[in-house]
């Protein structure tokens, strides 16, 4: 998986796979590369055609997808890119000023998101015309 927009990367937990179960790490400043002031997930999606649509003006998230699979759409106002996401030791930071969506989410499909500010409604971008002006 490699990135091709601007104002975003890849993150690699550290994973431990044995018989017994997987598990996967997100240290704050290490695997997460900022502090961790809000956690969400979700989950029962397969219902839903779009989920995210929107950009940051200040704050960061890393995204993962913990079971399952989903598609990332990626645009940072001059490329777009689509991003299979389906193991949960790779996620993706989602900077400010990157529109995102989720899309093609599978039926078992679970979303974990880590972001660096509390929820504050002022800093979402919410359409994309305010979007392409900010850009």
């Amino acid at each position: 998986m490699k990135i091709k927009v601007k104002n975003s990367g890849i993150i690699k937990l550290s994973a431990w796979k044995e018989p017994r179960g997987h598990l996967f790490v997100a240290e704050a400043m290490r695997h997460i590369p900022f502090r961790i002031k809000r956690t969400y997930f979700m989950n029962n999606l397969q219902n839903a055609e779009l989920r995210g649509d929107h950009a940051h003006k200040k704050t960061t998230q890393a995204i993962f997808c913990v079971n399952g699979s989903f598609v990332l759409g990626l645009d940072d106002g001059k490329r777009k890119q689509k991003v299979l996401l389906n193991k949960p030791e790779f996620g993706v930071i989602l900077g400010p000023k990157l529109w995102h969506n989720m899309s093609q989410f599978s039926k078992d499909c679970v979303i974990l998101v880590c972001a660096s500010d509390y929820y504050k409604e002022k800093d979402y971008i919410r359409t994309y015309e305010e979007f392409s002006q900010l850009v």
